[in-house]
């Protein structure tokens, strides 16, 4: 039987008006949540109950982190809803912004009356601008029927909601780089702590959620956190939205149950790789998180503790299905590539060590590898890893080294042969490398200078491959 969609049944209608959405149920569960009376607690402590962990890629439990605003100190609280999905390889927030705008929105009220917010901001990725188009339509429409504004649905609670539109940086998917573009300053990750639950937008009170997180909260206040666990795994509990793409017969978005068979799933609902050909690696939680052979794959299951033992993270549930016509070199030059030209430069290693990484790859492709190459990618990643403010520069060294120790014999073939082992050709040609003389390129890899050739006067030269002012 094909999976059916159990939360998100809306993103399979195309339908996304307020009249459609009230006809399926749509807000009744908040009109019951204000007749009821349910205190705050009683909402922070449901989802709680409920296990729901955060949608976005850090899975942390949801309830849990509603529970840690402050409410004593005569600040006002905010919710902020990360609509920036930014991670290739996930899709899935797009579907909710675009279909079913009404089930987040709703989702938010929720929320945001859990800790006592009362104003909420739904932070798009520049890119999104149909889901932005209707997403402002549903707030008019919200506002309107009195499901947002002042004393909602004749209860003393108030909430303002607004988009607000990013201008396409990946960085801005991490919740305080959100926060500080909301601001309206350059998108740069803020040292951790204070958490954004203590000192968040403009140094108040904030909570930061995922798109699918706040849409799945209407569902378990309607039915119940024992509903929601009769779904998933004891640690992983509910469903999941799965971007699924790639070399797959059936893309598109799948809501499945936490734990379900990763084999069942990607041969009976996905239909196996297109045109016939062998699976040979995925990379199951979006272009961040490491890949996995075929093998790995294909005997785990879905879920964040099953993928973890199996080496790799669930993360925002973006599954990229590579064949066997996939060069991996050629795969790592493009996530190098991206996370390059998305580091906001705050942090050296990430600034300094993805251009590392990008321009080596480029090299390799382009036949002219430095002198022990991977010897030297593999220094540079364990100079990046967990050396920096945020999770970017993990980003880039999660996939191209889990490629690069599971596929060893195609990096060796193309550093050696200068080709492609699995395609036989050279992506990039030697015209695509500058011919100048730099740095980076010259004598032994990196040209670090050595302790000696440092001097203390600042009239010579600094060290062995310049002068000091340029001289």
């Amino acid at each position: 039987m094909a999976l059916e969609k159990i939360i998100f049944k809306g993103i399979d209608d195309p339908d996304h008006s307020l009249k459609h959405f009230e006809a399926n149920g749509g807000y009744e569960t908040l009109k019951k949540m204000f007749k009821d009376k349910m205190t705050p607690a009683d909402v922070i402590e449901t989802v709680k109950k409920s296990g729901l962990r955060g949608r976005g890629g850090a899975g942390f439990p949801t309830g849990l982190k509603w529970s840690f605003v402050p409410q004593d100190t005569g600040k006002p609280k905010f919710l902020l809803c990360n609509a920036d999905e930014s991670e290739p390889g996930t899709f899935k927030d797009r579907e909710i912004l675009e279909k079913d705008p009404h089930l987040l929105i709703e989702g938010m009220i929720m929320a945001s009356y859990a800790f006592n917010a009362n104003t909420a901001f739904i932070y798009l990725r520049g890119e999104f601008v149909k889901g932005w188009h209707h997403c402002e339509e549903a707030l008019k429409e919200a506002y309107d029927k009195g499901y947002l504004g002042e004393n909602i649905l004749g209860s003393d609670f108030t909430l303002n909601m607004y988009t607000h539109r990013g201008a396409g940086a990946y960085i801005c998917g991490e919740e305080t780089a959100l926060i500080e573009s909301l601001e309206g300053k350059r998108g740069m990750p803020r040292i951790k702590p204070p958490f954004p639950a203590v000192e968040g937008f403009y140094r108040n009170p904030t909570v930061v959620n995922n798109v699918e997180t706040l849409a799945t909260v209407p569902a378990i206040l309607k039915n119940g956190p024992e509903w929601y666990r009769q779904y998933g795994t004891e640690k992983s509990p509910g469903t999941k939205l799965w971007s699924v793409c790639g070399h797959v017969e059936r893309p598109g978005v799948y809501e499945v149950p936490l734990g379900y068979p990763m084999k069942k799933f990607f041969e009976e609902d996905l239909g196996g790789c297109w045109k016939g050909r062998q699976l040979k690696g995925v990379i199951p939680g979006g272009s961040s998180t490491p890949c996995m052979t075929s093998e790995e794959f294909l005997a785990c299951n879905m879920d964040y503790e099953n993928i973890a033992e199996h080496g790799s993270m669930l993360g925002s549930g973006g599954m990229i299905i590579m064949d066997e016509t996939t060069c991996m070199v050629e795969m790592s030059t493009v996530l190098a590539q991206f996370y390059h030209h998305e580091s906001c430069g705050q942090c050296t290693p990430c600034r300094e060590g993805t251009g590392w990484v990008h321009r080596m790859f480029k090299d390799i492709e382009a036949g002219q590898p430095q002198p022990e190459v991977k010897d030297l990618l593999f220094d540079v990643f364990t100079e990046i890893f967990g050396n920096c403010i945020c999770p970017l520069g993990d980003s880039i060294v999660m996939p191209i080294k889990s490629m690069m120790e599971r596929w060893p014999d195609e990096f060796d073939y193309y550093i050696r042969e200068g080709k492609s082992k699995v395609t036989g050709k050279t992506r990039l040609g030697k015209s695509a490398m500058p011919d100048k003389p730099d740095n980076w390129r010259r004598g032994k890899p990196f040209n670090y200078p050595k302790p000696e050739e440092y001097v203390a006067s600042y009239s010579g030269r600094a060290h062995a491959t310049g002068n000091v002012n340029g001289k």
